[in-house]
């Protein structure tokens, strides 16, 4: 089955992981490219301002398909430089195509978020969960690691220590514990999960699309540069939105009390 749905609608796109049966589970041949595919459209379209992540039925995603682990086919076939291009090739194109997406992306994290399901959740901008949704990267307990780059993204979030927790221990945590922890920023009740997304995507698609993208690359760059860098990279970023057409309307707006409108000129 094909793995994702993909929607557009008032410059949001929302991406469902679509094996609703078997709690949409990731690593199945094609699934890299389906990322891919995706993510590249929406990049290149300027008229996508937001992306929802959510999965279909009960689950967000259990993560790696454990039965193909255990009948060793698929990308858990073969002999071990064989498995580790299957990463490379397959479920890290997955990672790096939602990693590259240029504009902010929300997780709408309907369900259990495990393994690989929960690091994907990790690598959106921000996370809303229902309060049915449950989070642990469970790796440990089935004698393998994080093969997805989880212990690189997981601490980002919510800090070496509880990651470590997480990672070291196999434990899976409800919604109210992901909340504490902040990796999550609000839990809702279960069947207003996708409004209270599109509600938050609303308010991010409202925003100018050049500079919302311009945003975006600047709070990823700001992980791993010195703030002299950072602040060279705002002074040259900031002098091209201050020549666009949607600068001069906010600018207007503001004066003219009203709410902006912006085209992305």
């Amino acid at each position: 089955m094909t793995l994702l749905t993909t929607h557009t609608a008032d410059h949001i796109t929302t991406l469902t992981l679509n094996r609703a049966e078997t709690m949409n589970p990731l690593g199945a041949a094609g699934d890299g490219d389906a990322f891919v595919a995706a993510c590249d459209a929406i990049n290149t379209d300027m008229g996508v301002r937001c992306v929802i992540l959510t999965g279909a039925g009960r689950a967000f995603s259990a993560g790696g398909d454990v039965k193909a682990m255990k009948e060793r086919t698929g990308n858990f076939g073969g002999n071990a430089p064989t498995i580790a291009d299957g990463y490379r090739n397959n479920i890290h194109k997955i990672l790096r195509a939602l990693y590259g997406l240029r504009v902010p992306l929300i997780a709408a994290v309907n369900g259990p978020a495990i393994g690989l399901g929960c690091d994907l959740a990790c690598l959106a901008d921000m996370r809303i969960a229902s309060d049915k949704a449950k989070f642990g990267v469970t790796f440990l307990k089935l004698g393998i690691i994080p093969g997805d780059g989880g212990t690189w993204v997981l601490p980002r979030v919510i800090g070496e220590a509880r990651a470590a927790e997480l990672f070291y221990t196999g434990e899976v945590i409800n919604a109210g514990t992901a909340l504490d922890w902040g990796l999550v920023s609000r839990v809702v009740p279960h069947d207003t999960l996708m409004d209270e997304a599109r509600a938050l995507a609303a308010k991010v698609a409202a925003m100018p699309p050049h500079a919302l993208r311009q945003a975006k690359n600047l709070m990823r760059q700001g992980r791993h540069t010195s703030y002299d860098t950072a602040l060279e990279m705002a002074a040259n970023a900031q002098a091209l939105m201050h020549v666009t057409a949607d600068h001069m309307e906010g600018v207007e707006a503001l004066l003219e009390k009203r709410a902006p409108v912006f085209r992305g000129d």
